[in-house]
């Protein structure tokens, strides 16, 4: 129960707001073969192109191994190995074919009191990435940095805040090299019903523009989530989850502009399918 990785730092509140929301139709679908292999296909349509992919994913005890394909010949391969020398190590190898350049090792380290995250690229002039958190489950403060080899700069640097207690979450982060900085809570209203609202605001300091988005989810019954958000620029978004069975979802989601009625509505849908 220590305070995570850095990516945790705010991550309640963006679930929230924008996680399931979508505008393209994406079908999912994994079997599991009789030696115990995960296989993922899916298939995703956006405007007129269609994206395919498929997985498939290996657990033997402390080591996974998987690959991904996709629809543009690319083919990603991640072996992760959990508990390795020490417990709450984790160490991520991965690389991308055809890309000679994307080869990456990257070691996870959780502690009651800190957590890290640190990688490089395997190439002769690799970027670095650097994450770090310090603190408790309720109090915590963090880093993320990359630093180019090749270049000598750093081509990322963020900072971030969490305060977390029984049922609010708070954040604050500096991003974009300091020029944006984003404010977040997450409140859970009602435990028994899954009842949250939560908002997140960003400025920007090079254009001096204000981000708001506003969002709640409440379950209308065990298995039925309905969630909504609405932002300052005037986008309106909903969406509907049932899990018609055990880890299967359909999710359908839909979004206008309250400021362009005229123009059409976006509707998204996603059917997923676990046996």
């Amino acid at each position: 129960m220590g305070p995570g990785l850095y990516s945790e730092i705010g991550r309640k509140a963006r679930d929230l707001l924008y996680k399931d929301y979508l505008t393209d139709q994406k079908f999912t679908v994994t079997t599991y073969t009789s030696n115990g292999v995960a296989i993922t296909a899916s298939g995703t349509k956006k405007n007129e192109f269609i994206f395919g992919e498929i997985q498939s994913q290996l657990k033997n005890k402390n080591i996974s191994v998987d690959v991904k394909a996709n629809s543009d010949s690319n083919l990603l391969t991640t072996v992760t190995v959990d508990e390795l020398a020490t417990p709450g190590l984790k160490t991520i190898f991965s690389f991308v074919v055809p890309d000679q350049r994307s080869g990456k090792v990257e070691l996870q380290y959780l502690h009651d009191y800190a957590g890290v995250n640190a990688g490089i690229g395997l190439t002769a002039n690799p970027i670095v990435n650097l994450s770090g958190v310090v603190g408790t489950r309720g109090l915590s403060v963090g880093a993320d940095v990359s630093f180019d080899t090749a270049s000598g700069n750093f081509t990322k640097y963020n900072a971030g805040l969490s305060v977390i207690n029984a049922d609010l979450i708070a954040a604050l982060t500096l991003n974009n090299k300091g020029d944006s900085l984003s404010a977040s809570y997450y409140h859970l209203v009602n435990p028994l019903w899954n009842t949250a609202v939560g908002a997140e605001i960003t400025h920007s300091f090079s254009s001096n523009e204000n981000t708001l988005t506003f969002g709640t989810q409440h379950a209308l019954d065990p298995l039925t989530l309905v969630k909504a958000r609405f932002n300052n620029y005037g986008k309106a978004s909903a969406l509907i989850q049932h899990e018609w069975r055990l880890k299967s979802f359909l999710t359908i989601s839909g979004e206008v502009d309250t400021k362009a009625i005229e123009k059409s509505s976006k509707v998204g849908l996603s059917l997923v399918l676990k046996p």
